[in-house]
């Protein structure tokens, strides 16, 4: 049985690329001339361009067309991309750790090993956590405005597992979440896997369209909301208190479950209730210390209203049966003699010294990025193309991501975003001096 024509052109547009008879760079025809050349409808044109942009072959930039990409770009879509090797420059993922963090931990298995409580440790826990562990947590959340009881607790192998729990336990294939057009590429991947049908919430500097939403809204038989109102990866927002009313507002009207991520919200300074303080009876809010404390640190949390609580534990059953409780005890001691609190202090303080390095380098480009980011969002020049900016600096053995993981729809911003946590200080002005003059070097 033959293959469907857009499949053959895919194919033959392929090998074309491979064989260097569409070079790097190369400017490909409009999804209307495309369609015209080959005597298909428009809408098959847009699903060649697809396929070849999801084969990493092709990019497609607003304003622009599509075009070949450099060809050693490292390929993939958030979590699926490659970490950076060693020797590389790594401004695409942050780990940001300060310089006492390992003797803490040295310091901290000690006291732990010396507890006696140790011997529990080695024994099946709980799925969500132990009533004391949940409880420590949840008095840990009331500082960040979030205010349940233990019982609304559970416990995950971090946040991203919290998101996976969240959405296997909560949604279904098919359903359809909305989101920022620009958002976590983790949960892109998650609604890839779960089936789930997003759609992109046109957004600004500011955060998103919300009479865009609640036309969304109205138009379609939404589900869910996936936000993140405090910290915003990558524009760096942080939502004001009439933004949030208005998120909840819409999602009362609609029955819609509010899943709130607030992975790097600790970064902000005295920011507005979160949606969950909001919206008890309809909000997941979904945090961690991954970030806080560091990335190898998997354990995360979730609030939940009490009527979900048996679904997600039943999810973390099936998923890790429970969270790994030596990093758990790790993680509820340092909550709870309150280093957390004051890693979280030392943190938003480097990330604030980060950013006012990046806005001296950067103080002739129109970046955006909150000044307490660990990560910044860079919208480039009219002349100069995200695929060549990222592999010219490969070749400076630096690292950065282009806009493609963070999209949620089929429009690209011509941008870049780049990670400011997991190098040193020094590394990092140097990286970013390169990334200013790759940008002024480049052209089409």
């Amino acid at each position: 049985m033959p293959s469907p024509k857009y499949k053959r052109i895919v194919d033959e547009i392929t090998i074309k690329i491979s064989n260097g008879e569409l070079p790097p760079g190369c400017k490909l025809p409009t999804h209307r001339s495309l369609a015209a050349q080959h005597k298909i409808a428009l809408v098959t044109a847009s699903r060649v361009y697809a396929e070849l942009q999801n084969s990493g072959l092709v990019s497609s930039e607003v304003g622009r067309g599509t075009f070949v990409r450099e060809t050693a770009l490292p390929l993939g879509n958030g979590i699926d991309q490659p970490a950076a090797t060693k020797g590389l420059i790594d401004l695409n993922f942050n780990s940001p750790s300060l310089p006492n963090q390992t003797q803490l931990l040295r310091d901290s298995l000690r006291k732990l090993s010396l507890s006696g409580d140790l011997a529990t440790l080695l024994h099946y826990q709980p799925h969500a956590g132990r009533k004391h562990e949940r409880a420590i947590v949840a008095k840990h959340l009331q500082a960040s405005g979030v205010h349940v009881s233990a019982q609304q607790v559970l416990i995950v192998s971090g946040a991203q597992h919290g998101l996976a729990c969240t959405v296997m336990s909560l949604l279904k294939p098919g359903d359809v979440v909305v989101t920022d057009a620009l958002t976590y590429p983790g949960f892109k991947v998650l609604a890839q896997v779960h089936r789930l049908e997003l759609i992109a919430i046109p957004v600004n500097s500011h955060g998103p369209d919300l009479e865009a939403l609640a036309s969304v809204c109205q138009q379609r038989q939404v589900r869910a909301i996936y936000t993140m109102p405090t910290m915003h990866n990558p524009l760096g927002w942080v939502l004001n208190l009439q933004q949030r009313q208005r998120i909840v507002a819409i999602a009362k009207q609609h029955k819609l479950l509010i899943i709130e991520d607030a992975a790097y919200a600790f970064l902000a300074e005295n920011p507005p209730p979160p949606l969950i303080s909001l919206s008890a009876d309809n909000c997941v809010y979904i945090s961690g210390v991954s970030k806080s404390i560091a990335t190898g640190l998997r354990v995360g949390y979730i609030a939940a209203p009490e009527k979900w609580v048996t679904k997600i534990d039943r999810t973390i059953r099936a998923t890790t049966w429970n969270t790994p409780s030596l990093m758990t005890a790790l993680a509820c001691n340092w909550i709870e003699d309150k280093t957390v609190i004051k890693l979280e202090n030392e943190k938003r303080q480097d990330a604030k010294k980060r950013q006012s390095i990046a806005r001296k380098v950067f103080k002739n480009l129109a970046y955006i990025g909150h000044p307490n980011a660990y990560f910044l969002w860079l919208p480039l020049p009219e002349e100069v193309r995200a695929d060549r900016i990222v592999m010219a600096l490969l070749r400076e053995n630096i690292t950065v991501s282009n806009a493609e993981p963070f999209a949620t729809s089929d429009i690209v911003p011509h941008a870049i975003r780049i990670a400011l946590g997991s190098v040193s200080i020094d590394t990092l002005s140097a990286a970013l001096i390169k990334v200013r003059e790759s940008i002024e070097n480049y052209r089409y």
